[in-house]
């Protein structure tokens, strides 16, 4: 059974960066495939980069070339840099396994892009 705990957002101004990490509790954690989703007032919970158990990755396309996600497996880590931030990547991010369990999720980490 997954557990995740994230961290590492904050308030930063237009065109800053952040790193988000997770700390990922499961059996075999290598073997999954992680993802970083977020949720925006109003709107529903969207994937916005996964990677594989073997590394290969995607992004949604509004933030592709701005957003990299990586993994350390020795860890259980998964992480999320976010470079050239906008304001409508303003949302709560959560980390969870691809495809989504459903019906756990972490307590999400807020993220705020604002002047």
């Amino acid at each position: 059974q997954v557990r995740v705990v994230e961290s590492g957002g904050d308030l930063v101004q237009p065109g800053g960066s952040l790193r988000l990490a997770c700390v990922v509790s499961v059996t075999i954690f290598s073997r999954y495939s992680m993802g970083w989703y977020r949720q925006s007032p109003g709107k529903q919970r969207e994937l916005v980069a996964s990677i594989t158990d073997r590394g290969d990755r995607n992004y949604v396309e509004s933030v592709k070339g701005r957003f990299t996600i990586f993994r350390d497996n020795a860890e259980n880590m998964v992480f999320l840099q976010m470079n050239n931030l906008k304001s409508e990547d303003t949302a709560v991010y959560y980390c969870n396994t691809v495809p989504s369990p459903g019906d756990y999720w972490g307590q999400g980490t807020q993220v705020t892009v604002s002047s």
